[in-house]
């Protein structure tokens, strides 16, 4: 039997993912190649009544997702990553509504370009990295239920798209 993990996550939209992935190819090919540049919402562990979760998710009733990165920082010796320096308040409420609690713990969202447990790459820098544009505003539109299976790429399971907030 094949180990499996399930999480919610965000994907960046594919238009304003082209010069993330580039860099992401450059600085971590492994990850790269595992998952798309992507925001996690919620890890596995919160995913207990998963029934319950996505019931709410099929009710989504609010706007998309405005977050927006500050330029790369290292972490864990070679792993890169964006923190969010706006936008942080919105995420927190969806992952109350989400999760159906104010008793969560504390996450705060990120864009991981290069991830310390992977090899690391021979073009890993934060040189690399600077060529993205700061601050980077995304906006996210959608919620994706998503599982890995081993160490194979993640997939998307189902799709949750939020409305104009009415």
């Amino acid at each position: 039997m094949l180990n499996s993990r399930q999480q919610l996550s965000m994907f960046v939209p594919v238009q304003a993912a082209i010069e993330l992935e580039q860099v992401r190819r450059i600085v971590d090919p492994v990850q790269s190649s595992l998952i798309p540049a992507h925001i996690t919402l919620c890890r596995e562990d919160e995913l207990g009544d998963l029934p319950a979760i996505r019931s709410r998710l099929q009710s989504l009733h609010l706007p998309a997702i405005s977050l927006s990165f500050a330029p790369a920082e290292i972490f864990y010796e070679h792993g890169l990553i964006m923190h969010c320096v706006a936008g942080e308040d919105a995420f927190l409420h969806l992952r109350e509504f989400v999760l159906d609690s104010k008793d969560i713990r504390a996450q705060r969202p990120h864009l991981t370009l290069a991830h310390s447990r992977n090899p690391k790459a021979p073009n890993n820098s934060l040189e690399v990295a600077a060529s993205l544009p700061t601050p980077l505003q995304l906006v996210f539109p959608s919620i994706c239920l998503i599982e890995q299976s081993s160490n194979h790429p993640w997939r998307v399971l189902e799709t949750y798209e939020f409305s104009d907030g009415a």
